[in-house]
């Protein structure tokens, strides 16, 4: 598996919200629109490419960069 880098992060996330974004590195995910289902879908996602991420770590990490810190640090 490649490692997901932040952009390719960024564009995943932005791909799941209804209205065209672009997420700043300390947009809350959760005001521009990524709920419960998305989040879980994303999160489905990065586990199956072998990221342990899960819901609830997407609600304690609620920016991008907070994300991003904590799905570097488990990818393989």
């Amino acid at each position: 598996m490649t490692r997901l880098t932040m952009n390719q992060l960024r564009a995943q996330i932005e791909e799941m919200l209804e209205e065209p974004v672009t997420i700043g590195e300390d947009d809350n995910l959760i005001d521009i629109g990524l709920d419960s289902m998305r989040a879980m879908n994303l999160a489905m996602r990065w586990e199956e490419a072998g990221v342990p991420l899960d819901f609830t770590d997407l609600a304690e990490a609620p920016t991008l960069r907070e994300l991003w810190t904590m799905l570097d640090a488990r990818q393989p």
